[in-house]
């Protein structure tokens, strides 16, 4: 059960990563579109597990390593954007949100 504080970090850190995604898909992501659907931040609020959705791409697999290898880079923004709100902006672990296209694949299923 996550508590009221983890919940205010988690959709914080959501609405700015989403901004970042945004300003750096055109140079570094291969001007796919990156939507960060989710947030959980571990209770001491130390690490912070990011569920990205790849979107206008061909191989979605190709665009998380290169996510993951931008990730200093993305947390530096992250602490310019939160600096102000977060003593220590939580270290940033990603993953691939495939919840999407589980969905899209239901419905033409059942078509």
């Amino acid at each position: 059960m996550e508590t009221t504080r983890q919940n205010k970090i988690s959709r914080l850190i959501q609405k700015d990563l989403s901004e970042i995604f945004q300003h750096l898909s055109r140079e570094h992501f291969k001007n796919s579109m990156i939507t960060v659907t989710g947030v959980r931040v571990s209770p001491d609020l130390s690490i912070a597990k990011v569920a990205v959705s790849i979107f206008a791409t061909h191989d979605k697999n190709e665009i998380l390593p290169l996510i993951k290898a931008k990730k200093n880079e993305i947390r530096f923004d992250l602490a310019h954007k939160l600096g102000k709100q977060l003593r220590v902006v939580p270290n940033l672990e990603f993953f691939l949100d495939d919840s999407l296209d589980y969905i899209e694949n239901i419905e033409n299923l059942l078509k």
